[in-house]
């Protein structure tokens, strides 16, 4: 058998944070009424003429500066011709062979750097909505005109696992730098990924295909590892790999034709005449630069040496910029960095993957989480009690005190009551009772363990051991 080697490149889209579209004044409003924000700039009509929006350049520049990449001194727009029923212009305006902005690089996990072979700017264009029954199409060109920063890889990663951490990178880096929220539900950021496979040791690439709108990165990387697998079933059989764009049946769990692609598309390139190039100082670059926050790569850092954070805990912390702001507001109120990122790392995290929801539903505050803390430390709640209280505050933004004292979880410190919580653990767990008296104090865990489950949790865990070891004598 032979041992194929995978190459991948990617190409993302990514919508930048304007309140206007790329080359007009029309509102960029998700959710509006098909066909509501558009003018004639936007749809093309005869005789209407383009304005470069600054701010969407500067965010351009932006994001170029935190990918490592080099500014152009000059730059320029070009016209993309091609038809298709959502572009009523018939041709978008893009960049060709001046792009502003070229050779960047992103560090994933594994610390490879991913080379950027681009990154340019260019208009969106509109939305085709298929009918789920029936043979009717409807265009909503709302989406037409809206700045996207197109970046465009290498073919530097290996696996699937190479381009999920890049896909992940690539979002963090542009969330932190301001340039887009990359809400991936809103087509924010779209994925094309470019793929082939070549015998280990080969250097020329193997015959690529194509796997076009990807738009989670869960579903990237599972079609990734499917054409990968695809790819090889065929050669092994014989077969030759057909260059083609595919299409993703996240429901089937696999690649689909979308169209056969033997030769590069002529889009018929040329300078868009009714715009101007664009010369980029080194004042307009280090006026840019100055705006780029701290990115992830360097928080991390900074966590690990400032608060005495471990690699893991500071990578979970930096990978998203609400969390670490949150983090370190309430690092620093609490003076105790450790005991606040035990409880984002472990808990806030558990509580994401339980119920599918990221920071922005997070309704606490920082001040909330350090007097949740506090709580604790001070032997007024317990460590169960705690977390019910803390998985509330995040749900509800009311303050733990108040959900305390709403569902009685104070710590018991009643020794009457703790005593005769151990006994009907004592009586319910013979077992345990026995291996305690044979000498197997880690027994005693197990006892505690059924006065915990007796008080919802909430009694003294040292006063519950003082009262087993009596009642055990």
């Amino acid at each position: 058998m032979v041992d194929y080697e995978l190459v991948v490149g990617i190409e993302t889209h990514v919508q930048l944070k304007t309140r206007t579209k790329l080359f007009c004044g029309c509102a960029i409003q998700f959710g509006a009424q098909p066909n509501t924000q558009v003018c004639p700039i936007c749809l093309g009509h005869p005789g209407s003429l383009p304005v470069l929006n600054a701010a969407a350049f500067e965010l351009g520049l932006r994001a170029a500066l935190a990918l490592n990449c080099r500014i152009a001194p000059r730059t320029k727009f070009d016209r993309k011709n091609y038809f298709y029923p959502d572009l009523p212009k018939n041709y978008q305006i893009s960049q060709y062979d001046l792009p502003f902005s070229s050779q960047g690089w992103v560090e994933i996990d594994s610390g490879k750097k991913v080379g950027i072979t681009r990154a340019h700017l260019e208009e969106d264009a509109g939305k085709l909505i298929h009918e789920e029954k029936g043979s009717r199409s409807f265009i909503d060109l709302n989406r037409t005109g809206t700045p996207l920063v197109e970046i465009v890889t290498e073919p530097d990663m290996r696996s699937a696992d190479e381009a999920y951490q890049y896909m992940n990178a690539l979002r963090t880096i542009l969330q932190y730098a301001g340039v887009s929220d990359c809400d991936m539900e809103k087509g924010e950021l779209r994925c094309d990924i470019n793929l082939s496979i070549r015998p280990r040791g080969q250097e020329k690439f193997g015959t690529k295909t194509e796997i076009k709108n990807l738009n989670s990165f869960k579903n990237a990387k599972a079609a990734l590892e499917y054409e990968h697998a695809r790819q090889i079933r065929v050669l092994d059989a014989g077969e030759k790999i057909v260059q083609s764009t595919l299409l993703w049946d996240a429901g089937k769990n696999q690649t689909r034709l979308m169209r056969s692609k033997e030769e590069a598309h002529d889009y018929r390139y040329f300078p868009e005449p009714d715009l101007p190039p664009v010369r980029v100082s080194q004042e307009w670059i280090d006026k840019v630069r100055t705006q780029i926050p701290e990115l992830p790569a360097a928080k991390r850092v900074r966590f690990q040496e400032q608060y005495q954070l471990s690699d893991y805990d500071a990578k979970v912390l930096s990978f998203d910029r609400a969390m670490a702001d949150f983090f370190e507001e309430a690092a620093k109120a609490s003076g105790k960095p450790k005991p606040v990122a035990n409880w984002l790392v472990n808990e806030l995290n558990k509580i994401f993957n339980e119920k599918k929801i990221g920071m922005s539903a997070v309704k606490t505050t920082p001040k909330d989480l350090v007097d949740l803390i506090a709580m604790v430390e001070a032997g007024k709640l317990t460590g169960a009690s705690a977390k019910e209280v803390f998985a509330d505050i995040v749900e509800s933004g009311k303050a733990p005190a108040d959900v305390v004292q709403a569902k009685g979880l104070a710590k018991i410190a009643d020794t009457g009551a703790i005593e005769t919580a151990a006994k009907a653990a004592i009586a319910a767990n013979p077992k345990a009772v026995a291996d305690f008296k044979a000498g197997k104090d880690a027994a005693l865990k197990s006892l505690i363990g059924g006065i915990m489950k007796q008080t919802k949790g909430q009694a003294d865990p040292k006063l519950a051991e003082e009262a087993l070891r009596k009642l055990l004598a």
